[in-house]
């Protein structure tokens, strides 16, 4: 199958490197210095697992040069850039063209869906430690890689879609077609909220959040508001989510943060609106307490 991945970032870049290595046929798209060097020099991988290595050539284009007919498209910005990634959508699809959203915020397919009736747009979510370190590098941390997709609905189910899972594995990455995506985005939800409203709050990075205190204890307390949710939204956890989580967040080196706070720090648009005000919201919408995402919230509207 044919596919494109739209953002070059730690997770889009990712993806593109680790699919082109395995023979598979991926178009990034990108912008700017980092889709030059792509072009020029390939695209260049830092990994704790692989070691560094360069992946040459690599099909890159940006949206005005980009004239294939994909089978599947990644979306993979930012949750501030998905608006202007609809109207490109729209033009490079076939009827049959399936979109596999992979962002942070969570309920972001049904979103799409609205924008792209005459398409299938699935639920996303992605387990990856990964950022642009310099235009044309991206730098993985971390062993775990993992693509978690799936239909809200049984009858949107294609054969197209276990396809996709086993180009990812043949790729190296573990791609999982997901049996209840709304429970398994929320479930990865839970996580990378909490970790992104716990750093910002005390202004660190993994290390900190791994060793016994008052962040880990914080990441804790966000993390059973989520589990609380989860169940006022009929898609309780199967798993213990702390426990789980925990695990997650102690496998990763311990300078990894997450991509909300690198772009506040750097004076960019975030997706602190996604991740930690709406949890406040949904936290009203579904009559669950959520003090502790108050409490963070607050402190960022005074700060930011």
């Amino acid at each position: 199958m044919k596919y494109l991945v739209i953002g070059a970032g730690g997770t889009g870049g990712s993806i593109g490197a680790f699919m082109t290595e395995a023979g598979k046929d991926v178009t990034l798209i990108a912008r700017g210095e980092h889709l030059k060097k792509m072009q020029e020099e390939g695209l260049k991988m830092e990994t704790t697992k692989k070691g560094n290595y360069t992946v040459r050539p690599i099909k890159a284009a940006d949206m005005e040069h980009y004239d294939e007919k994909p089978d599947v498209i990644f979306v993979c910005v930012k949750g501030y850039s998905l608006e202007e990634t609809i109207p490109f959508i729209r033009r490079v699809a076939k009827s049959d063209t399936i979109v596999i959203p992979i962002l942070n915020i969570y309920g972001t397919g049904g979103r799409m869906q609205e924008k792209l009736p005459e398409l299938l747009v699935t639920d996303g979510c992605i387990y990856i430690a990964g950022e642009i370190k310099d235009p044309g590098t991206i730098l993985l941390r971390g062993d775990i890689f993992r693509i978690v997709y799936g239909v809200r609905k049984e009858e949107e189910m294609r054969p197209a879609l276990f396809e996709v899972a086993k180009d990812l594995k043949e790729s190296g990455i573990d791609g999982v077609l997901s049996e209840n995506i709304k429970r398994d985005a929320l479930q990865k939800f839970a996580y990378v909220s909490p970790m992104a409203a716990c750093g910002l709050y005390y202004h660190v990075s993994a290390g900190a959040v791994q060793e016994t205190g008052e962040p880990r204890d914080t990441f804790v307390k966000l993390m059973r508001e989520i589990d609380a949710l989860a169940v006022a939204m009929g898609v309780p956890f199967l798993v213990d989510i702390v426990t789980t989580n925990l695990q997650i967040l102690d496998s990763l080196n311990p300078e990894a943060s997450t991509s909300m706070q690198r772009d506040i720090y750097a004076g960019k648009p975030s997706e602190i609106d996604g991740l930690i005000y709406e949890v406040v919201r949904m936290g009203a919408r579904y009559g669950v307490p959520t003090p502790t995402y108050e409490m963070v919230a607050r402190k960022a509207q005074k700060e930011l």
